[in-house]
C-alpha cells in the first residue's frame, strides 16, 4: 500500500542561516548580492530575494526556532515552506511518521509554525500567515 505524499509542501518561503555575525553576514548579502533589507533587530535581518526570504538570525536564537532541537543537531539552517494550514500538514507529517520538533505554535511575527528534521537532521518548518 502506497502512502500519498503530504500535500502543499511545494511553496519555500524563507531560508534561516543560523550565523555569529549577523551585521557581517548582513553586510555581504546587501553588498554582494544586492538584497535588500525588510526588518532587522540586534538578532536578526531578513532580506528580499526576489521570489522568497532570507533570514539571518544568530545562533543565540536557535531554542526559539528550533527547540528543543539545537544547531548542532543538523546543520544551521532552517528552510521554511508555507502552507495554508499549519495543523492540517502538521497532522499529515505525523501520518507519515515524521516527528516534529516543536509546534505547531502562534509566533509574535504573525505565523502558526512547526518544526521538524530529515533523516539527517537538516530542519524545515511549516508555516501559515496568521492575522
Amino acid at each position: 500500500m502506497s502512502v500519498s505524499p503530504v500535500a502543499g509542501l511545494d511553496e519555500l518561503e524563507v531560508i534561516t542561516l543560523l550565523v555569529d555575525d549577523v551585521a557581517g553576514c548582513k553586510e555581504f548579502y546587501v553588498g554582494v548580492f544586492g538584497l535588500e533589507v525588510i526588518f532587522e533587530d540586534e538578532d536578526s535581518a531578513l532580506l528580499k530575494l526576489r521570489n522568497l526570504m532570507l533570514n539571518l538570525v544568530t545562533v543565540a536564537e536557535v531554542p526559539l526556532l528550533i527547540g528543543p532541537a539545537t544547531a548542532g543537531s543538523g546543520g544551521r539552517s532552517l528552510f521554511t515552506i508555507r502552507v495554508d494550514d499549519v495543523d492540517t500538514t502538521a497532522a499529515e507529517l505525523k501520518a507519515h511518521g515524521v516527528e516534529l520538533v516543536n509546534g505547531p505554535i502562534d509566533r509574535p511575527w504573525g505565523r502558526r509554525t512547526a518544526a521538524f528534521a530529515d533523516p539527517a537532521g537538516n530542519h524545515w518548518e511549516i508555516a501559515q500567515i496568521i492575522s
